[in-house]
């Protein structure tokens, strides 16, 4: 069973913060820490990685901090998890991302444990692809 890192949930609750002050400027690091109850250091190389995928910005100086730069509402949750997990799929014979042949069944296209985890994965995909920071905050 998928269950996301400490480091994706951590991102996902830094983000919903910044989401929820979109368009009011940068925050200090500590405060989103603060406010999520979050451990700044590991913070830090998050917002760091968020950054070079292209969802946050950071100022420096006085009013400095993070921001995300693309609106919330098209910002979706499978990007973060895509990121920070590698894979949503279960089993690597169904993973679009890092796909390895099944190591059990002799034939892929008529496994039937193959097809349900498929449905699985689709399902999950189709839900973080629908859902943006913005339907988190409201």
């Amino acid at each position: 069973m998928m269950i996301l890192s400490k480091k994706t949930r951590y991102a996902m609750l830094a983000l919903t913060k910044l989401a929820k002050e979109y368009g009011n400027g940068a925050i200090l690091i500590s405060e989103i820490a603060k406010s999520e109850n979050l451990p700044q250091r590991f913070l830090e190389n998050i917002l760091q990685e968020l950054k070079k995928l292209g969802i946050v910005g950071s100022r420096l100086g006085k009013s400095g901090g993070y921001y995300l730069i693309r609106d919330p509402k098209e910002i979706k949750l499978v990007t973060v998890v895509r990121h920070f997990e590698g894979t949503i799929a279960m089993m690597y014979c169904i993973s679009e991302k890092a796909y390895q042949p099944c190591e059990f069944c002799k034939d892929e296209e008529s496994c039937r444990i193959r097809k349900v985890f498929k449905k699985i994965r689709d399902n999950t995909y189709d839900i973080l692809e629908q859902t943006s920071l913005y339907s988190l905050i409201q």
